[in-house]
């Protein structure tokens, strides 16, 4: 496929450099915060003195509003303008932070980070619909995706590292500050660089589905926070899990039969590798999300490290995530999406079923480093090349969508695998006949990386099977090309 103008979009007026800087920035600082006041918790509770189980919200209502408007959140950028929700969501972003960072009582942290929730929900999935609509299809936006992939798979990684240099050298409320620079950096470059486009013809926006979508999706969510509190068994968790899935009923009965302009086309998903790519990326983020909070845990608690050193433990699997993105668009135009995001997910199995093996006796040469080496670069090139592949041939109204599904399918999945691993840690800790309480809790940990390794394992068969042997890929000159060998397969 040769490349060609976006409409609307002028080749003359867009900076390449610019726009992919300033989406780039917009998703840092989202996954950023999503991990980065992780190893803060100790120093906010001795601050402001939260009471007994109330400290997990301070993470909790960032992911519950962050994953239950995410769709909507995509859904509004199409409708309103992609630069004017880009806008809103900075200064959202920038306004939240600034006043999390004064918090006063736990309370005051809590509602600012739901903002800055809210706002992540706009800014996650306008970052990458950005890039669809902006850069033509061929080698150009598969580059410009690629490196926003790798920023989105290595930010809870670097969330880590950047939340214990600032705990250990400023003070925990810089793990909020710091988001303040970023927008007033990023900002500017969006006025500059962000064309406005939006989809024209359809100005309405199906608020009955949008309710419905948000309230399903932040049940569900909720659902996850609580089971990794009180267990699966809890008749609380199992009410809002059946009120999620009636939301859900309800929603795609109303898309489907009723709203006159939906707000997910639910034929979206007769495209293969729309569907394919998004039950991959849940895979993705349950491993990933729930395995980086695992690392962190065992890090910290295990071989005792300080929060400035477990977060620099975590440059490998950065430095991992970066070979394994920018290697992810050459392999793929060579073997095909396929063996591509195969081949990587393996890998990314292997890794992490390696951190498996870590007791307390490891150390981070002996225990740590090869698995992130081996995790990190499978997910790097996996990444890269789904995110390539599910948002290839999107129309430019349904670019938020696209956007909004692949984000809120990642943050499903690690909300879903954070809570039911961390209650498969526990219980296996209480099980074990270990003598030493140290070595229970480590078996806890191993039987969370197992699972771990088992959902990469499991991503890996569905992109085996489902992938088309041909899907769309492109060679350096941006025409299609086929995986040596492979027969031409339907997309549908």
């Amino acid at each position: 496929m040769s490349e060609s103008t976006p409409n609307n979009l002028p080749a003359t007026r867009i900076n390449p450099a610019l726009v992919l800087a300033t989406v780039c920035l917009c998703q840092v600082m989202v996954v950023l915060d999503a991990s980065v006041v992780n190893v803060a918790l100790p120093s906010i509770d001795s601050a402001l003195g939260f009471s007994a189980g109330t400290l997990s919200w301070v993470v909790n209502a960032y992911t519950l509003a962050f994953g239950g408007l995410l769709l909507l959140g995509g859904r509004i950028a199409d409708f309103i303008g992609h630069r004017r929700a880009m806008l809103w969501g900075l200064g959202l972003f920038g306004l939240a932070s600034f006043l999390g960072g004064l918090a006063q009582d736990p309370g005051q942290l809590i509602a600012a980070r739901a903002g800055q929730g809210v706002a992540a929900a706009l800014l996650a999935p306008v970052s990458l619909t950005v890039i669809m609509v902006t850069f033509p299809e061929g080698p150009t936006r598969r580059k410009a995706i690629g490196i926003w992939a790798m920023v989105a798979a290595m930010g809870s990684a670097l969330g880590v590292l950047l939340g214990g240099v600032l705990t250990d050298l400023l003070d925990w409320r810089w793990v909020l500050f710091v988001n303040v620079p970023i927008v007033a950096v990023t900002a500017p470059l969006a006025v500059r660089a962000i064309h406005e486009t939006r989809q024209l013809a359809s100005r309405r926006l199906d608020i009955t589905g949008a309710v419905l979508a948000t309230l399903s999706t932040t049940a569900l969510v909720y659902a996850m926070i609580r089971a990794g509190d009180d267990g699966w068994t809890d008749a609380g968790t199992i009410t809002v899990v059946v009120l999620a899935a009636a939301g859900a009923a309800v929603f795609v009965f109303w898309e489907h039969r009723v709203a006159a302009a939906p707000l997910v086309r639910l034929g979206i998903f007769a495209t293969r590798t729309v569907w394919v790519a998004n039950t991959i990326v849940v895979f993705i983020g349950a491993a990933t999300i729930a395995g980086f909070y695992f690392a962190s845990l065992f890090l910290q608690n295990i071989l005792d490290y300080s929060p400035l050193q477990a977060g620099v433990a975590f440059l490998p699997f950065c430095f991992g995530i970066v070979v394994g993105a920018m290697a992810s668009g050459k392999v793929a135009a060579r073997i095909g999406y396929r063996a591509t995001i195969s081949i990587g997910l393996v890998a990314g199995a292997i890794g992490m079923f390696a951190f498996s093996r870590l007791d307390a006796d490891s150390t981070f040469t002996s225990g740590f480093l090869l698995p992130s080496i081996l995790a990190s670069v499978g997910i790097g090139l996996c990444m890269v090349a789904n995110t390539t592949m599910g948002t290839s041939g999107a129309a430019h109204e349904e670019a938020g969508l696209v956007s909004g599904l692949l984000n809120t399918s990642r943050q499903l999945g690690g909300s879903i695998a954070l809570a039911a691993l961390t209650t498969l840690a526990v219980s296996a800790t209480q099980r074990s006949d270990a003598a030493n309480p140290l070595h229970a809790v480590v078996a806890g940990y191993q039987h969370a990386f197992t699972a771990t390794s088992a959902l990469v394992l499991i991503a890996a068969i569905v992109a085996l099977v489902f992938i088309p042997a041909r899907a769309a890929t492109t060679d350096e000159t941006g025409n299609e090309v086929a995986a040596p060998g492979a027969r031409q397969i339907g997309a549908r």
